[in-house]
């Protein structure tokens, strides 16, 4: 078989499983819609962004640590670079300590954003972060010496995706803030469940996310709906996972994905995705030692008026310089896996600064 063959065959697949997974789906634009809504933005282009001061998402966000003035200096280098879209991350928990609190500090960041002449893309739900942990509000978990990103928090994490007894809380809380924000100009758009497939900890959103879905779509925000996927069949084992994938694609508004592989794999995702019809963005890249880089990258994204954020703007608490499964002891890779700038504002790489501004102008 021909690479453009196996490409369409694993289009195909995903195609007619879609056609069983896909529920009602009343809420979704329809393809004309959604890139009518693409053309009248500018092509997104950005970085998903922690503040460096923060380990987690509760760090982000709670009153004792939220920091505008290290938030402003930070987001004034992704402008510098010719940035014009962030990824950020919410957690329900923060909502239930204090919803007030904290819608008034997402309009606080959304501001700040807006200043620097950048759109939002919110997401809810991840089944990434560290599962063996109970995390409360306050003081958060210093960072594991060498280890990537290592005291992320779950959300809202297994027991509750496997207690539906839960959920019409968590019903509460995405439908406020959708209905908050629902017609705000600021945010491009709302990821609901990061990366469905993957089942880290055996935590499986199969009954879950379709529920999402009808959250969002009860409230219909003005902004498009999506949930990224990163893996596809043939690779990463998804032959179980296929469903998820397939759910993903055909309920969203926009498709959007992940991919830190080589730029040979980020074109088999885009020509297999293209077969949605729909916009794509490409949400979460850059991983430098997989060959997955800027100047490999970021062209073809551009080329095929895919969405290109990457992962990591300034290093800090997250140590998104380390690759996945660096270990305690071993050195500092010579070789940064994300991030762009140093603690210091300065860049890990001079030579990607001036080649972000040249591909953003």
């Amino acid at each position: 078989m021909t690479r453009k063959t196996i490409i369409a065959a694993l289009a195909a697949s995903l195609l007619i499983l879609g056609s069983f997974t896909a529920q009602a789906r009343g809420g979704q634009w329809s393809v004309q819609k959604a890139n009518e809504w693409y053309a009248s933005q500018k092509w997104p282009v950005g970085c998903n962004y922690v503040p460096s001061y923060a380990i987690n998402q509760y760090e982000f966000w709670q009153p004792e640590t939220f920091n505008p003035e290290i938030i402003d200096s930070e987001l004034a280098l992704a402008e510098s670079i010719g940035f014009n879209t962030l990824r950020i991350y919410l957690h329900e928990g923060l909502w239930y300590a204090d919803k007030n609190g904290f819608k008034k500090r997402i309009n606080q960041f959304l501001d700040i954003a807006d200043r620097h002449g950048m759109k939002l893309i919110i997401t809810f739900f991840t089944n990434g972060g560290n599962h063996e942990k109970t995390f409360k509000l306050g003081p958060q978990p210093e960072p594991i010496p060498g280890a990537h990103n290592s005291n992320w928090i779950p959300s809202p994490g297994k027991a509750v995706i496997d207690d539906p007894a839960q959920w019409p809380r968590l019903k509460k809380y995405v439908q406020d803030i959708l209905r908050t924000y629902k017609n705000d100009k600021r945010i491009l758009y709302w990821c609901l469940c990061n990366e469905p497939e993957n089942l880290k900890n055996g935590c499986d959103v199969s009954k879950f996310m379709p529920e999402v879905y009808k959250w969002a779509w009860e409230v219909r925000p003005s902004q498009p709906l999506s949930s990224p996927v990163w893996q596809r069949p043939g690779i990463h084992g998804t032959s179980t996972k296929l469903d998820l994938v397939a759910y993903a694609c055909m309920n969203s508004d926009i498709i959007t994905f992940h991919c830190y592989s080589k730029p040979k794999e980020v074109e088999t995702d885009i020509q297999m995705l293209q077969r949605f019809g729909r916009p794509m963005i490409c949400q979460e890249y850059l991983a430098r030692n997989y060959g997955n880089t800027f100047f490999d990258v970021l062209p073809l994204l551009k080329e095929n008026n895919v969405g290109a954020i990457n992962w990591g703007l300034v290093n800090g608490k997250c140590h998104f310089h380390y690759p996945w499964g660096h270990k305690i002891g071993d050195p500092e890779p010579e070789i940064w896996f994300h991030d762009i700038f140093r603690p210091d504002h300065t860049p890990y790489d001079p030579a990607e600064i001036t080649f972000l501004q040249k591909m953003t102008k």
